[in-house]
């Protein structure tokens, strides 16, 4: 409990640190939201002139898109800021001195700079996932609800998980933002149906590279469409993804500490 309230005011001056310009912060925001929503409208383009795409309509694509938005926002506001920055804070010696703190620094990486900037795709995201919801008409019953929050919280720790897991490299390579490139390949493609792609990639986003259950699988299980390759475990392996991803995050982490030399290797 020391431990958790020293992290939660690291993490509290961090945002009254943000908080100063708030009028640079909103701005931020609305110009993510922009950003973003004139790339779905390349999608949505589509989808008027071939009103389907993989058996999908505008408003189930827009669920899955919000739902995409929305759980990469809250996942990489852990980590992705955090675990890119790494090798900087390896190299110049810095990351020897958390080892000393009297917090993980894992945790102290994180909450110190847990990043706020993340409201216009928050906002978005919501907003894609209401609409869509209203326009397709599904139940608003508790089951459905208790899955759609828990869905989102094991799709956003699967982001922080990979995020982690990708930084943790640099512990041992002295590099590792490269490969944040490849993980961003596949969150590009995480955007469409899985379905209209060859069976081969459909693969790799379930098992190598899983995000997949970032948005596809949770929403394809809430509208009741087949999954490809997983069938009826969809829906399990939907919250099951996240906290295995995590377990996976952690042991990765502790290895690549325990095999740690110092920024010179």
């Amino acid at each position: 409990m020391k431990h958790l309230s020293t992290v939660c005011f690291i993490a509290r001056l961090y945002i009254r640190s943000r908080l100063e310009y708030r009028a640079a912060l909103i701005l931020m925001w609305v110009a993510q939201a922009f950003g973003y929503a004139s790339g779905y409208a390349s999608i949505w383009l589509i989808l008027t002139r071939f009103d389907r795409l993989g058996g999908w309509t505008w408003p189930e694509i827009a669920m899955q898109l919000g739902f995409h938005l929305l759980a990469y926002s809250l996942g990489a506001s852990f980590s992705f800021v955090q675990m890119r920055n790494l090798e900087d804070v390896i190299r110049l010696g810095t990351f020897d001195t958390l080892l000393l703190k009297p917090v993980g620094p894992w945790a102290y990486l994180v909450f110190s700079g847990l990043n706020i900037g993340y409201g216009g795709h928050v906002i978005l995201g919501f907003g894609f996932i209401i609409w869509s919801y209203v326009q397709i008409g599904l139940s608003a019953g508790p089951a459905m609800i208790v899955f759609l929050v828990a869905a989102t919280i094991s799709s956003a720790a699967l982001v922080a998980a990979i995020m982690t897991t990708i930084g943790a490299c640099a512990l041992l390579w002295g590099r590792s933002r490269y490969l944040y490139s490849i993980f961003f390949g596949f969150w590009q493609l995480a955007r469409y149906p899985l379905n209209i792609f060859s069976q081969p990639l459909q693969a790799i986003m379930l098992t190598v590279m899983p995000l997949a259950f970032l948005s596809y699988v949770p929403v394809a299980t809430m509208l009741g469409k087949d999954v490809p390759i997983l069938g009826t475990a969809a829906g399990p392996l939907t919250l099951a993804a996240g906290p295995i991803a995590v377990l996976a995050a952690v042991l990765h982490w502790r290895h690549c500490i325990n095999q740690y030399q110092g920024g010179g290797g």
